[in-house]
């Protein structure tokens, strides 16, 4: 049986003019999103990793209309949410929501965590003004913080109380798919296992769809049942996760995953140094982006861009040499 397709994502650009001179003249452009394309499951997660500047967070937002894209389309129930008016948009918007990477910076100061949570549900009236108290409370164990602490303030929480608060404010407003912006990168290793635990739990109860961003494979092979890998603005390999990390077709998913720590301390792993930087998103290389830092570059790679293609079935790459 096919899973349902909830969120259809469909050569997603988004380009960041540069300006220059006097008359502040358009010289150029920042391809922070150049074409990609993925498909969302309902109750799956999607991950997207690369390095830092590859353009996931500016993916990630560009999907939830936080940012106007250039072109593109994503298809909410095969509804193309840039087509909506902003009253269409409004009605949609507890469907889908975000969890920011940073804990501390994503919670106002001046409000208590019970207004923080209850913030969207108001506003969107997700439940009735009677069932406000008990609303919360439910909310607040099912992340795991005691409805005790409701009058608090966010400086009287850890880091991982205060990614608690940020996920049970996106889930107070009862949404279909929740876009998961380095959600643990800001927090200890011990406390990453929990709220990535944490998530886990809250997709088999509510049914939830997560697209999970992140740079840290160790935690994306154990949430993630697809990843996407980006690099320079482009998707260049996407497969279940399974297969990703038994058979990497790509060079730089090579030299992430050569990257991962190995706890086995008998087991030796070969490290693949990437020499030099990412190129600049606004003058990107000709041919294969991935050309200058690629081990197995050739002629052909330098002037030929690799085609999309599915090199094994549900295994997708862009790639001269595989």
């Amino acid at each position: 049986m096919e899973k349902e397709v909830i969120l259809d994502v469909r050569h997603l650009k988004k380009y960041y003019p540069i300006k220059s001179g006097l008359l502040q003249k358009v010289t150029g452009h920042v391809k922070a999103v150049d074409d990609i394309s993925f498909a969302l499951c309902r109750g799956t997660t999607m991950g997207l990793v690369g390095e830092s500047g590859c353009g996931k967070t500016t993916a990630g937002r560009t999907i939830l209309r936080l940012i106007t894209p250039t072109a593109g389309e994503v298809c909410f129930h095969g509804q193309d949410i840039f087509t909506l008016d902003k009253r269409q948009m409004r009605l949609l918007r507890p469907k889908l929501q975000l969890i920011f990477q940073d804990p501390y910076s994503a919670l106002s100061p001046r409000m208590t965590v019970g207004d923080i949570i209850l913030e969207g549900v108001k506003e969107h009236r997700i439940v009735p003004k009677d069932r406000y108290d008990r609303y919360l409370e439910d909310r607040m164990e099912e992340c795991g913080i005691s409805p005790s602490y409701k009058d608090r303030y966010p400086h009287e929480f850890s880091g991982g109380q205060r990614q608690r608060i940020n996920i049970a404010r996106a889930l107070a407003m009862k949404p279909e798919i929740v876009v998961a912006d380095e959600p643990v990168s800001a927090l200890d290793v011990s406390i990453q296992a929990q709220i990535v635990n944490l998530l886990k739990e809250l997709q088999r109860e509510h049914g939830l769809s997560y697209l999970f961003i992140s740079h840290d494979l160790s935690v994306v092979e154990h949430i993630c049942d697809e990843v996407g890998v980006m690099y320079l603005g482009n998707i260049v390999e996407l497969s279940s996760t399974e297969d990703l990390f038994a058979n990497p077709l790509h060079p730089y998913t090579e030299c992430l995953l050569s990257a991962v720590p190995n706890m086995d301390p008998r087991k030796k792993m070969k490290r693949i140094i990437l020499e030099g930087d990412m190129p600049s998103p606004a003058d990107p290389p000709a041919g294969c982006k991935f050309h200058t830092r690629c081990p197995y570059a050739t002629e052909l790679c330098v002037k030929e861009e690799p085609k999309w293609e599915e090199k094994a079935p549900g295994h997708f790459a862009a790639c001269h040499y595989r």
